[in-house]
């Protein structure tokens, strides 16, 4: 027996007016999605716990089975690992954007428009040449996608213990990286963030990529701004868990770092974006061909919360129905005699708010021996009425592998 799970990141939503007081999921066209739940059991998930607005690297760590309050160690470790950036012990990454900003620092655009990748790869060149004078620390800054990149620093004195330099909001000011600690080694690293951010906004300013985007309209990305330092979790691989053979299809390197760093196999696929323009039957077919090799795969789609943070709408409905091809794709592909199927997101993403929120998100299961409940259509509220009642995101995993005859029995 195999297993699919894909994760619609922020696919989950509260009731919009624009759609007659409706959820996205509700008012979507998804045969597929449907299907799912009509031939499966159903529930609603809490990824962190009632009431708490999850992180995507929290609760795809919880998805996957681990306790992520215990051994969660920052984000950054995990885009850079999933950037194809080695980390090494004693390494401190961090998550940062472009962002535009005035004269006095006020951010003016925390994503710099989503600028294209083209334009973010060739300031991320330009930074990587700065001399960092201030210590005897390295850095290196690499683009990922759009206006996201990271930032790993090197060195023997190090500490993940700073905060951010990203006020969050835009209207406030760029903020001081600050030692959460006492101990020097956060003093430093606080020092060195500072000093970087400080000569990249200077770089930037003066950069000819800003000039024409200015010309062009277009908001210019003169600032980088600093969250969520961290390092590698220590964690045990699904592998030494479970014994499975594990595979991941993500475009995000958030997402690729958290499959890494449990000892997942990340599938590059061409034409997959992380983006709204994302290539989705691409991503299906590479799903499907990694189950010949693997008996789980995790298949992410970025575009639902792509669509949610920028509060569109009709986007995010438009996206859960490209990704509903997706499912229908495996439907036609997929032997479900023999491969079960578990869809759910890792968050909800207000489309009214545009943040993360700390309500549950539908979860459904199909497959062989499968408890089929009375669920008709994939919905928060409908799935909410299912079998599998309300579950954490924790215990996903263990459901999944005792349908694969995975796990162990506790107790004589």
């Amino acid at each position: 027996m195999k297993a699919v799970l894909i994760i619609a990141d922020g696919m989950a939503d509260r009731p919009v007016k624009e759609l007659g007081w409706k959820t996205p999921l509700e008012f979507a066209r998804k045969p597929s999605l449907n299907h799912i739940a009509e031939t499966g059991i159903c529930g609603i998930l809490d990824p962190i716990a009632p009431g708490i607005p999850p992180g995507s690297d929290t609760a795809t760590l919880a998805l996957l089975g681990y306790d992520a309050p215990k051994i969660y160690s920052g984000r950054g470790a995990l885009e850079a690992l999933g950037s194809n950036v080695k980390i090494l012990p004693g390494d401190v990454a961090l998550r940062c954007n472009f962002a535009t900003v005035s004269q006095n620092q006020a951010v003016l655009d925390r994503r710099a428009g989503r600028i294209e990748n083209k334009d973010s790869q060739k300031l991320a060149e330009s930074l990587s040449k700065v001399k960092l004078k201030t210590s005897d620390a390295r850095f290196l800054f690499k683009s990922t996608i759009q206006h996201r990149a990271v930032l790993v620093l090197r060195g023997s004195r190090l500490s993940a213990k700073v905060s951010d330099s990203d006020p969050g909001i835009t209207g406030e000011k760029v903020m001081e990286a600050k030692p959460l600690d006492g101990s020097p080694e956060a003093k430093l690293t606080a020092k060195i963030v500072n000093t970087l951010m400080h000569e990249f906004h200077k770089n930037l300013t003066s950069h000819t990529i800003n000039e024409e985007r200015i010309k062009r309209g277009l908001p210019p990305a003169n600032m980088v701004l600093c969250r969520g330092a961290g390092t590698l979790p220590n964690v045990k691989s699904l592998v030494h868990i479970y014994g499975i053979k594990a595979a991941c299809v993500a475009a995000t390197p958030l997402v690729k770092g958290v499959c890494k760093a449990v000892g997942m196999k990340a599938i590059n696929v061409p034409g997959a974006t992380g983006t709204l323009q994302t290539d989705y039957l691409a991503k299906a077919r590479a799903t499907s061909q990694a189950l010949r090799s693997s008996n789980f795969v995790l298949l992410h789609v970025k575009a639902t919360d792509v669509a949610s943070h920028d509060g569109k709408v009709r986007q995010k409905v438009e996206a859960i129905e490209k990704l509903d091809d997706i499912l229908s794709y495996f439907i036609d592909h997929i032997d479900l005699n023999s491969v079960y199927l578990a869809v759910t997101a890792d968050h909800t993403t207000s489309s009214a708010t545009g943040n993360h929120e700390g309500d549950p998100v539908p979860i459904a299961i199909t497959g062989p021996q499968v408890r089929r409940d009375s669920v008709k259509e994939y919905d928060e509220r409908s799935c909410a009425g299912g079998g599998l009642h309300r579950i954490r995101g924790m215990d996903l995993m263990p459901i999944l592998m005792n349908l694969l005859g995975k796990t162990s029995k506790f107790g004589a």
